[in-house]
């Protein structure tokens, strides 16, 4: 019963912070989260996401409104601070719930190519029963298998794998592979 309910608690957690996340800008959520929400039981209470680079007065606006709906940044306090000794400097912030330790929600800035593109073909997974934007089925399985490659990743891919065993497209695997070769692996 208590996965269930950490669960529950994990996928409002979500929803609310890219709630007010979207009235900012554009992000998507990556690596475990996914598998999570499509019912593969994972050790985890973090949740990872990528957003589009902001300036200073954009990023205050959303730390603003973050704060305001019960968030707390981990490291700072301070929008600034946080802005340039850390997302700037390609570092990456966690927020939770004020007085809570777990969930957290990660959040960088987008650093590269693959994750703008990812950004911008973001979608959408109703079978995940949450209300949030991911990078495609094929780019998560493609990063995990081809760049994270640790042996939970691994067995992420498989579970997406077989989840979306009718669905997924092995050419766009290929193509993500390849061009996480190109920018990651130079």
């Amino acid at each position: 019963m208590r996965e269930i309910s950490d669960k529950i608690f994990l996928k409002s957690f979500c929803e609310k912070f890219c709630k007010i996340v979207e009235q900012h800008c554009k992000y998507i959520i990556v690596s475990g989260y996914l598998v999570i929400a499509l019912g593969r039981s994972r050790g985890t209470q973090d949740i990872d996401m990528i957003i589009e680079k902001l300036d200073l007065k954009k990023f205050k606006n959303l730390h603003k409104d973050l704060v305001k709906n019960g968030f707390h940044c981990v490291q700072d306090e301070d929008s600034e601070e946080i802005y340039t000794s850390y997302l700037k400097e390609n570092t990456s912030v966690r927020y939770i719930y004020e007085k809570e330790l777990l969930p957290e929600m990660e959040i960088k800035f987008a650093k590269d190519i693959l994750d703008h593109i990812q950004i911008e073909s973001r979608i959408k997974i109703p079978l995940t029963g949450v209300d949030v934007w991911f990078g495609s089925i094929e780019a998560n399985i493609a990063f995990k298998e081809d760049y994270l490659k640790s042996e939970k990743d691994l067995e992420d891919a498989k579970h997406l794998r077989l989840m979306f065993q009718n669905e997924i497209n092995q050419k766009e695997i290929n193509r993500w592979k390849t061009l996480i070769k190109k920018v990651k692996m130079k």
